[in-house]
């Protein structure tokens, strides 16, 4: 017994004195350095948003990873950033965020959120581990909360996709809207919106565009799309470009934005139409 004692004391010793701490301590945030939460154009398609960071001092802190944690959003693993943060207004952190996590019948309210960090300050050799309050409520993650489970709140009684046929008319490509059953509830799509590129529109001129009864597994609503800019800079810049937000009701509720978004290689297809249309020089 004795014998065993000595060994687990010699074995604390040794950890104790070798320096390694796997876990560092919780630390409060710098002097002078805060965060926020914004996100640009770009980073809509791509579930990610911009960690916001200020740094007021002359200071310099060295972010080694950023992790967003919020009851409203699935964790996701700390982002490896790497970047040294010297005196500045602003100096963004890309991260990825999680799923936003929704109610079945309701939309949930915005919980308060942290982003983690590991960070250096000045001359420090170890990372600290620090948590920088996000002020509540943040009003994007209240927007992207709400967008994404009002879009969930659809989905879960019908799919609402493009159809697989694609077919230019004139100068305009036509396609179908299709609403597939899921769920309970009679669906009605009431407007399709077009993009940072594209018009939007029903062949057929009324309102609305669809609607899915109780008994009904699918119906389809012919659309249109037609180039909503035609200049060189719209066509380099249109980052949002097949983002189409589509309105929609659940027995006759709210209505809700669903995002439906063409195929890969339709995309590709949609641009050379729209470089025809609009007398651009196409690959």
């Amino acid at each position: 017994m004795k014998r065993i004692m000595a060994l687990s004391l010699s074995t604390a010793l040794l950890a104790g004195c070798s320096g390694a701490d796997p876990s560092p301590s919780v630390t409060e945030p710098p002097p002078g350095v805060s965060v926020s939460l914004a996100q640009w154009r770009s980073d809509e398609p791509v579930h990610r948003m911009q960690v916001a960071v200020r740094n007021t001092t002359g200071t310099p802190v060295h972010f080694a990873d950023v992790q967003l944690v919020t009851a409203s959003f699935a964790a996701l693993a700390p982002e490896k950033v790497n970047i040294t943060v010297a005196k500045t207004q602003r100096t963004d952190l890309p991260i990825p965020y999680g799923r936003a996590r929704c109610l079945p019948d309701r939309l949930p309210e915005a919980q308060p959120a942290t982003v983690v960090a590991h960070v250096r300050v000045g001359d420090e050799q170890n990372p600290r581990k620090v948590v920088f309050p996000v002020p509540h409520p943040d009003p994007l993650l209240a927007r992207l909360l709400r967008d994404e489970c009002s879009e969930h709140l659809i989905k879960q009684a019908a799919d609402i996709s493009f159809g697989p046929e694609w077919k230019r008319v004139g100068d305009a490509m036509h396609t179908t809207l299709t609403l597939t059953r899921r769920g309970k509830g009679a669906v009605t799509v009431h407007r399709i919106d077009g993009t940072t590129h594209y018009i939007a529109a029903p062949v057929t001129e009324g309102t609305p565009i669809a609607e899915l009864d109780d008994t009904a597994r699918s119906v389809q609503a012919a659309v249109q799309l037609t180039p909503g800019r035609c200049d060189p800079h719209a066509f380099a810049e249109a980052k949002k470009a097949f983002l189409f937000p589509v309105r929609a009701s659940v027995d006759g509720g709210a209505e809700r934005v669903v995002i439906v978004v063409p195929p890969e290689d339709v995309q590709h297809r949609l641009i050379e139409y729209a470089l025809d249309v609009c007398g651009l020089p196409t690959s």
